[in-house]
């Protein structure tokens, strides 16, 4: 009992200590917060001086160098809001599917908190945006503090301690330094584009200490509450989660022979694209006189001479169900929660392999075939790759018929169905809305199914992304009705 006893004072001990050294630090961010608020709301003079001049030595630095100008922009996105949403609620989304509600309700509350913050004292201060000679980038709303350095410090770091006790030890600093180099980056793009002051994203990155050290403190204070040991947070909140938040912890390899794999996939691609060339060419440039050639032009005036201004709104929405961006949400919800849900990482290569390939095959025949647009108003106007085939309906294609293929093969319940009317509706859908906008010929069309239908059919026998399945890794018991459980589980104790 003693040594019981003992083990529990010097347990409490060290979560003791830990805690005063880690609410001295956090304490410590909040004052120099607090005081970096009071100077800038009362515009102290050296503070402003060096801010102004700060400002005005990266604007110059910066503004001749278009190029490093664009890299500045897709770093500052990192701190964005749609990414630190996208970040923290996908995680949490699959943190529930894993049955880790506490985890999931730390990110949420951590990641609202963050949110909350920012405008908030924005507002507060009511500080402008730096004026420079010449403006590289806009940012709306006022300066102080840097939501994305804010953000960025809370999110990352929120998702840094959630999912330490996933990685093996040896990568705990790497991940803590390569978050740190994220966050640090983040808040230098956005004095370098001209859009914060230093202590603009000085302030974002205390503030961001504070709330961060203080959700995890709280954390903490529940465990140690609940009779469960207080790591140090070197570990992560929950280290004996680690195995159940580990993304596929269920499965040995990826592919079981990959450097075949890869040499298939290449044979795929070129012989997809050689389809794909062959049938472009022809109908583009030797199908005068052909059904073909009457469809592509009998179908662009028809959908010409009956638009309105409802339904060009309507096909405006439809076409951007379909475009790059649309279809990148879409693959960047479904697969972490494919990921959550079945713990193996070839559904999720089959569809990266999908797009990738939809991607780099259009581009391709896009640029060999050179097919112009239809000869009518083109309501999206010029763009950058000809007609033949459609890039939208392609991707449209592939995405979803990739995620239909994947649902139904791994389970029997009815919201499966959902997936195949969308493979169905959302294809179709696309496909009338570019040809309405005058974008495609019904042959362009034609040339997005042939190329997803070659390319799905060449990853579905390569990946073979439900092999886990197939194999017997799915439950034997199928019924959702109580009565007839006892007749299935006496046919499952008695095949014969």
């Amino acid at each position: 009992m003693t040594t019981v006893d003992e083990r529990s004072k010097d347990s409490v001990g060290r979560f003791a200590g830990r805690s005063a050294a880690g609410l001295a630090l956090v304490a410590g961010c909040g004052v120099a917060f607090g005081v970096l608020l009071m100077l800038v709301r009362f515009k102290w003079g050296p503070l402003y001086h060096a801010d102004h001049e700060a400002a005005e030595w990266f604007n110059g630095l910066v503004a001749p160098h278009h190029p490093l100008v664009k890299v500045l922009q897709a770093v500052s996105t990192l701190g964005g809001r749609p990414v630190l949403i996208w970040l923290v609620g996908i995680p949490a989304l699959g943190l529930l599917i894993r049955r880790q509600p506490r985890l999931a309700l730390y990110l949420i509350v951590t990641g609202v908190g963050g949110l909350i913050l920012d405008p908030s004292l924005k507002a507060l201060v009511g500080r402008l945006r730096p004026v420079v000679d010449v403006p590289i980038s806009h940012a709306p709303g006022n300066s102080f503090p840097s939501g994305h350095s804010l953000g960025s410090f809370v999110a990352y770091g929120a998702l840094l301690l959630v999912f330490l006790p996933a990685m093996r030890p040896r990568w705990r600093k790497p991940a803590i330094a390569l978050v740190a180099l994220i966050v640090l980056l983040i808040g230098l793009s956005r004095i370098a584009l001209g859009v914060h002051f230093v202590s603009d994203v000085l302030g974002g990155w205390l503030l961001g200490a504070a709330w961060l050290g203080v959700s995890a403190y709280a954390f903490r204070l529940w465990r140690r509450e609940r009779g469960r040991p207080v790591p140090p947070l070197t570990e992560g909140l929950e280290p004996e989660a680690g195995d159940e938040i580990k993304p596929a912890p269920d499965e040995e390899r990826l592919l079981d022979h990959p450097r075949s794999s890869v040499a298939e996939l290449l044979v795929a691609w070129v012989l997809t694209f050689g389809a794909l060339y062959a049938f472009g060419m022809y109908v583009s440039f030797h199908a005068k006189g052909t059904v073909f050639a009457w469809l592509d032009d009998v179908v662009p005036h028809w959908f010409a001479d009956r638009r309105t201004d409802t339904l060009t709104q309507v096909s405006w929405w439809w076409s951007k169900a379909g475009d790059t961006h649309a279809i990148t949400l879409v693959a960047l919800i479904f697969c972490p929660i494919a990921l959550a849900a079945w713990r193996r990482w070839r559904p999720v290569l089959f569809v990266v392999l999908a797009m990738f390939g939809e991607l780099s095959l259009f581009l391709a025949s896009a640029k060999v075939v050179q097919r112009p647009r239809p000869p009518v108003e083109n309501l999206d106007g010029h763009m950058p790759t000809s007609s033949f085939p459609s890039g939208h309906i392609a991707a449209t294609i592939c995405l979803y018929t990739a995620m239909a293929l994947l649902v139904m093969g791994r389970t029997d319940r009815w919201w499966r169905w959902i997936f195949v009317a969308l493979a169905v509706i959302m294809p179709i859908g696309v496909a009338t809305s570019r040809m309405y906008r005058g974008m495609h010929h019904p042959t362009d069309f034609m040339g997005a199914i042939l190329l997803a239908a070659l390319w799905i059919t060449a990853l579905w026998r390569i990946v073979k992304p439900n092999a886990d399945v197939t194999a017997g890794n799915h439950p034997s018991i199928h019924t959702e009705q109580v009565d007839d459980l006892d007749d299935e589980l006496a046919r499952a104790a008695h095949p014969g």
